[in-house]
């Protein structure tokens, strides 16, 4: 199998191509620093024809450059490679979703959304009825620029939800999260994970977001208020540590959740283990709960959890 990573030195993406080299995969690292790039790439060029040029010979093209232009995938899926994408952006994914390919095109890789989708099904099996998904970050972790970017543009915007308006970091729910001596109070956010899974399982699916500075979270709740927070400066080293967890829980009480530390080097994890499975997956888009389980996450990066009520 032969990968072509964009952003292939990044966050996400540096660790990724290790972890599927070692895999046995033949990985082209892709990006814009002719320094760390195998293939030296601007996915800026409006004419993509560079990018077009290194699909020659691809398999599988992993998107973990943070840009979202569904041309990307489009022209990946004309060249018979399949895609999947690391974004977490709704309205990006919405409009993968609605490509049609002649290859695969995966979403939802990552941890949220991505195995917030696999906990949330497996609550879903087990009790079937309303969801709620919490996720907590460390905020000590340095994040990569494409997923620090994506939570401040959420600062002070909304989306709907049955016909009202939810504006995100707002709207609070308290979660006993396994390691956490205290209960958590998390705040609405705007992950795909709950709109894909409402349509799919047909219950009120709602994701909840926190730090786990409990000082970090309460600015992000405050700052959702105040105009114009969203263009606030970033690269603010936040106090915290690079522990995160994952968890869905049902109405009855039952739940499923992952937990581990950088969560960057999860989300390539998930990703990995994804990208083995996206050469084989048939034409057309698919979330990764439709092609992986919570057996299928490799458990060196990621250990997953149960609790019955």
């Amino acid at each position: 199998m032969k990968v072509l990573v964009l952003g292939g030195y990044g966050a996400v993406g540096g660790p990724l191509a290790d972890m599927l080299r070692r895999d046995g995969a033949d990985v082209v690292a892709a990006g814009r620093d002719p320094d760390r790039a195998d293939e030296v790439l601007d996915l800026g060029d409006a004419a993509l024809s560079a990018y077009q040029a290194a699909l020659r010979g691809i398999d599988v093209v992993v998107n973990a450059s943070g840009a979202e232009n569904p041309r990307l995938a489009g022209l990946a899926g004309e060249s018979g490679c399949a895609f999947v994408d690391v974004g977490a952006s709704v309205g990006y994914l919405d409009r993968l979703r609605q490509l049609p390919s002649r290859a695969a095109i995966l979403v939802d890789i990552g941890l949220a959304p991505g195995l917030t989708n696999l906990l949330a099904v497996a609550v879903h099996t087990a009790a079937p009825g309303p969801i709620d998904v919490a996720v907590l970050l460390g905020a000590g972790e340095r994040h990569g620029a494409a997923a620090t970017e994506w939570s401040y543009l959420l600062l002070g915007s909304h989306f709907r939800e049955d016909g009202r308006v939810v504006r995100n970091y707002t709207r609070p729910e308290t979660f006993v999260l396994p390691g956490h001596r205290r209960p958590r109070r998390l705040f609405r956010l705007d992950f795909s994970d709950q709109h894909t899974l409402r349509r799919e399982l047909g219950v009120p699916v709602r994701t909840y977001f926190g730090l786990d500075s409990r000082a970090a979270t309460a600015a992000l709740a405050a700052l959702t208020w105040l105009p114009g927070a969203s263009k606030a400066p970033r690269g603010l080293h936040l106090p915290g540590s690079d522990r995160w967890i994952v968890l869905a829980r049902g109405d009855d009480g039952t739940t499923r959740w992952a937990h581990g530390r950088n969560q960057s080097r999860a989300t390539a994890a998930v990703a990995a283990a994804a990208t083995a499975r996206a050469v084989h997956a048939p034409p057309g888009v698919h979330a990764l709960h439709h092609i992986l389980g919570l057996a299928d996450i490799p458990a060196e990066y990621v250990e997953i959890g149960r609790d019955a009520p």
